[in-house]
């Protein structure tokens, strides 16, 4: 099938076709009731013998058997040419959006599915980066249009061998053999519910193209997706907000049930992921109905378990903020004490400026190091990065309107992991960083961070000895570093302070909550400024 046919189709013709068949299928029905209580039901209750009966009986049922099959074989026809439909009506979809995102990204496609852009302006054509951006643009649109020709190419050709194999069966009349008729089944490349399984993006899909993937699908296969599948849903970065919770939510007591039944017993971290579990759906429980808005973004089994919950819609919010935890950060955490932070910094972004919506998630999408020998290997970190980096990526493409101003925020081992993040050579989609109890980033300045050393934030208390350790090169909270260091609560001898940067009580110190609270909601200038250490 070429662009132009499954472009232009009108579908409503095959879906008249199978009204048809159903329309068909109804009256056969009503006839064949007619039939068996007017005809052979009457015949067999009488008691009428002899030669003949012994003749009309076995014909009469033979008349019944071929019209129970001829309603089943009819039925059948109906329901291919229905799903058929269905299915080309889902590759059609893909299609016009794919073609709709060509024109938007001011691009052309030929009649075979190239797309090509504009040669650009002098400095345009001599700027490797645009051409690169455009090939690489270019290639993912005429993915999606071939992907989408050849789902419909599949569909085509199989509801084409489905109706020569109905009119075969009416020809020899294996169509009204009720053995036949009864077990012959839809051919599943006609299943549109199996094309959709199909079209689901591979894992390493950028979340564009999962975003893309996402908005051309119909909203009931959509939802479909959500109810049957949420697992394929839930933790897409490129899928919104509002999906993800919803599949999430239908998947948490699945994977609660799944490990309350025996699942964990071959799991080393089973009990580590159901505990886990078990608080983050006590949180759900515990802010439903309260303002504001909880989102559960993500949970899985993978590692240690995965996590990521947000108090306030990160699609709609002006300021958005993700929290990674270091040292110690397990999954109950996500329904805890994480949760307890990510909360703090919404309420003091919101004290720093009422007049904008924010949204403040706790992100565990790695395995935190669970012991002081674990944080003084980066490798736990540096496992991290390219899911913290796609998760951010995921948060611009599915953000609506206007881009929100974004936070990246890292305590203790998670500030390495953002870090590491933020150095990529193609960064992070972020706007500024936070830096809270850091042993260091892997960094020697905060230049090289793709934020720039100006966007680049750093609290550390007094007290706080992790903060001193300078395990991953230097101290973020040195004057060399060069970042903005933010004045915070010093804290106390006894360990305390490393955990101290969220606490909001009424007789705690709010020094760093509210300097925090400050940056996310866009007003880094108005922190309270403490010196570098000098080392």
């Amino acid at each position: 099938m070429d662009l132009a046919a499954l472009r232009d189709t009108d579908l409503d013709n095959l879906y008249a076709a199978a009204d048809a068949y159903d329309k068909t299928r109804r009256a056969l029905e009503q006839h064949l009731e007619k039939w068996r209580d007017g005809v052979d039901g009457r015949i067999a209750a009488i008691s009428w013998s002899g030669p003949s009966a012994d003749a009309a009986r076995p014909a009469l049922r033979r008349s019944t058997s071929e019209l129970k099959a001829a309603h089943s074989e009819i039925g059948q026809i109906g329901r291919s040419i229905r799903t058929g439909a269905d299915a080309l009506a889902l590759a059609q979809s893909a299609l016009r959006k794919a073609l709709a995102d060509v024109q938007t990204a001011g691009m052309s496609v030929d009649a075979r599915g190239t797309v090509s852009w504009p040669p650009g302006g002098y400095a345009e054509q001599h700027d490797p980066e645009y051409r690169k951006s455009c090939e690489h643009t270019a290639t993912t649109l005429a993915n999606r249009i071939s992907t989408a020709l050849a789902e419909a190419e599949t569909v085509d050709q199989a509801l084409t061998a489905r109706l020569q194999h109905y009119t075969g069966r009416a020809q020899d009349r294996t169509g009204l053999d009720p053995a036949s008729a009864t077990t012959d089944r839809l051919d599943l490349a006609l299943d549109p519910d199996n094309l959709l399984l199909g079209s689901v993006p591979k894992d390493d899909a950028s979340p564009t193209e999962v975003n893309s993937w996402w908005n051309a699908l119909p909203a009931d296969k959509q939802q479909w997706l959500i109810q049957e599948h949420p697992d394929l849903v839930g933790n897409r970065d490129g899928v919104p907000a509002v999906a993800r919770n919803q599949a999430n939510r239908i998947l948490l007591p699945r994977l609660i049930a799944e490990y309350e039944k025996g699942g964990r017993s071959s799991d080393p971290n089973g009990d580590l992921k159901l505990n886990g579990y078990r608080r983050i759906a006590a949180r759900l429980r515990e802010t439903d109905g309260t303002e504001p808005a909880v989102f559960l973004l993500g949970v899985g089994g993978e590692g240690q378990g995965r996590g990521i919950i947000s108090f306030g819609n990160p699609d709609t919010a002006q300021d958005v903020t993700s929290l990674v935890g270091g040292l110690d950060t397990k999954l109950q955490r996500i329904g805890g004490g994480d949760a307890d932070r990510a909360k703090a910094v919404y309420d003091a972004a919101k004290r720093a400026d009422p007049t904008r919506s924010t949204a403040s998630i706790a992100w565990l999408g790695y395995d935190a190091p669970l012991s002081f020998a674990e944080a003084g290997d980066p490798s736990r970190a540096q496992g991290g990065v390219d899911a913290y980096r796609r998760f951010l990526e995921g948060q611009r493409v599915t953000h609506q309107g206007t881009p929100a101003h974004v936070t990246a925020q890292g305590h203790s081992f998670g500030s390495l992991l953002v870090g590491l993040a933020a150095k990529k050579p193609t960064g992070i989609a972020a706007d500024d960083v936070i830096l809270v109890g850091s042993p260091g980033t892997d960094a020697f300045h905060a230049s090289e961070f793709s934020v720039g050393a100006d966007h680049t934030y750093v609290g550390a208390a007094s007290w706080d000895h992790i903060s001193h350790l300078g395990w991953y090169k230097r101290d973020p909270a040195g004057v060399d570093f060069g970042a903005h260091r933010f004045a915070v609560d010093g804290g106390s001898p006894d360990f305390t302070a490393h955990s101290s940067y969220w606490d909001d009580g009424p007789h705690d110190d709010h020094t760093s909550l509210d300097n925090i609270g400050r940056i996310v909601s866009g007003h880094g200038r108005q922190i309270t400024q403490a010196a570098g250490r000098h080392h």
